[in-house]
Formats: C-alpha cells, sequence, structure tokens
C-alpha cells in the first residue's frame, strides 16, 4: 500500500477518521487470545463493570457450582443455574504524547504519527462496542483534556485537537522539548479519573521519572492501565547504518554513526533508557505494548492485542 509523504510525517483528523475501517481484530480486554501480550494478565481492576441477569437455565457439565440456583432447582428437582452478562459501559482514557521528540520516523511515519493513529484507532473501536473515550493530549507547550464520552462528535472533536497538535510539531518551532511534561500529563490524569477506567498511555518515554512512576503506580491501583511505547527501528541499529541524512525539511545534515563509536553509544543509551521503563512498568504489573514506526499500526495492533501474525 502507497503512503502519501506527506502523512508519513504528519496526520489530519480524515486519515484519523479512516482509520475506523481497520479499528477491528483486537480487544484491552483482560481475557486476550493466547498470543496475545495482555494474555496471562495477572489481575484487573475493571470493578466499575457490574454484571447484570441474563436468564435461568439449566445446569451443564463445567458450569461455576456458585451459579447454582438452588431455590428453582429444589423446586423442579433438576439443577438450574443463573446466568449472568458483564457490563459492556466502561470509561477508556487514551494519552497521547505530541513532543518534540516524537517529531522522529526513519521508515514508514514518525513516531508523532503513529501515535495519533494508536489513539485514533483505539477511540474507534472503543466506540464501536458502545464504551466511553476520552483523551489527555500533550506536547511540549499545554495539556488539552477531553472528558470520556460515547460520542463519535466529541471523540470527532479531539481527534481535530490531536492532529492540529501533530501538525504543530517543527524543529524550528523554537519550543525547547520538556522532559517533564510526561509527568504533568500523568498527574492531569489522576486529577480527571477516579477509578474502574482503562487509562492508555502511548508514548515514547522520554523524560522517564520517578514521578511519572509513582503517577503511574496511583493509577494503576484502582484502574486498568496499559503503555504503548512508540519507537523507530533506527534507535536501535543506527550502528548498522553507514551514513545518515537527517532533515528538518529545509536544512540537511550528514551523520557517519561509525565516527567515534556514535552509533554504538546511541544505541546503548536507547537500549538502557528502553529497558529502564519497561522494567519499572512491568515491576508494578503494567502491560507494555511495543509500537514502531515501520509496519502499519493497525496491524501491529492486531498482532500484540489481537493475537494475529503482523503481514510485512
Amino acid at each position: 500500500m502507497s503512503v502519501d509523504a506527506n502523512s508519513q510525517i504528519y496526520t489530519n483528523l480524515q486519515d484519523l477518521v479512516r482509520l475506523r475501517y481497520t479499528a477491528g481484530g483486537f480487544s484491552y480486554l483482560p481475557r486476550q487470545p493466547i498470543r496475545s501480550q495482555l494474555a496471562g494478565r495477572k489481575r484487573s481492576k475493571l470493578r466499575g463493570r457490574g454484571l447484570d441477569f441474563d436468564e435461568l437455565r439449566h445446569y451443564r457439565p463445567g458450569d461455576d457450582i456458585r451459579t447454582m440456583d438452588w431455590r428453582v432447582t429444589n423446586r423442579t428437582g433438576k439443577p438450574h443455574v443463573r446466568v449472568y452478562t458483564e457490563e459492556r459501559d466502561r470509561p477508556v482514557l487514551v494519552i497521547v504524547d505530541q513532543r518534540l521528540p516524537m517529531f522522529f520516523g526513519s521508515q514508514y511515519k514518525m513516531k508523532s504519527v503513529i501515535a495519533a493513529e494508536v489513539a485514533a484507532i483505539t477511540a474507534w473501536r472503543v466506540i464501536d462496542v458502545g464504551d466511553r473515550i476520552g483523551a489527555i493530549l500533550f506536547n511540549d507547550e499545554r495539556v488539552v483534556e477531553a472528558r470520556p464520552a460515547r460520542s463519535e462528535k466529541k471523540a470527532m472533536g479531539w481527534l481535530g485537537d490531536l492532529a492540529t497538535m501533530n501538525n504543530e510539531l517543527s524543529v524550528n518551532s523554537g519550543v525547547p522539548s520538556r522532559p517533564e511534561a510526561l509527568a504533568e500529563a500523568l498527574r492531569a490524569t489522576e486529577r480527571q479519573i477516579s477509578h474502574d477506567y482503562l487509562v492508555i498511555l502511548v508514548s515514547d518515554f522520554y523524560g522517564w521519572s520517578d514521578a511519572a512512576l509513582q503517577s503511574i503506580r496511583r493509577i494503576g491501583q484502582h484502574n486498568d492501565i496499559v503503555c504503548s511505547m512508540i519507537y523507530d527501528p533506527l534507535e536501535r541499529d543506527i550502528s548498522s547504518a553507514e551514513k545518515l541524512v537527517v532533515s528538518d525539511g529545509h536544512f540537511q545534515l550528514e551523520i557517519d554513526p561509525g565516527h567515534q563509536d556514535l552509533g554504538e553509544r546511541f544505541e546503548a543509551s536507547f537500549e538502557s533508557s528502553f529497558a529502564h521503563v519497561r522494567e519499572d512498568l512491568q515491576r508494578h504489573q503494567i502491560p507494555v505494548i511495543p509500537v514502531h514506526t515501520a509496519v502499519p499500526t493497525d496491524q501491529q495492533l492486531r498482532e500484540q492485542l489481537g493475537g494475529q501474525r503482523v503481514l510485512v
């Protein structure tokens, strides 16, 4: 599938809306296909989704004995069980990073575009199953909040804000990148949510700190949280490139990764940071879903959360 060059660098509302047609084949629910990254989660805090009585039926081998309706069983002389269905409604909040370090990509798309697409696909998936979706969008200057709602119109509103924020990214903006913005966005999340939310953080985790980890830990005490870690393959294998030409759209700079072991030192730093974040999150049983910039976003989400194979 060919991709327009401009859409590799920036996204727009039309592209984010079009992703609705790809929002299938995966789920953030605790019960996952065996190959899903979320399979085997030790716990779920989606306590807000109560149980509704669905039907009374005859006992079948394998039914939980605790669901037996003894009054009906005694009256009829035949074992009956009560069947319940889980309430579908739950609020979902997606936190999307659009800071300057996200404005990087070596192959398919920029990290900032991939992050926006993860948020959009998640939003359409949540709306299609009837749940509420909201967002916290942040860059190096501001935080935009949208409370969860079961509304396509409101989702379109914050997706438009996300596209605007994405198109503001530029190395010539003169705005310095702020590592502390990640922790600030997480504190804004703490102020907005109460309990029984599903929180999805989409970021490259630049500026990871103890303050950010403690916010995530507090959020995770009464909510589910999933972290989607965005990265570019070149960040993990930059030394294999003989020459690199870096451009901001106006000027170009040639870099030799082999000069003074520049590439190896960069890779070591990236892998150390990457591993540090994952270890911190996994220590608190927070699932981490890596998503890179070399393969279409929807394919990766289906592989990571649906157990299907990505076709490269």
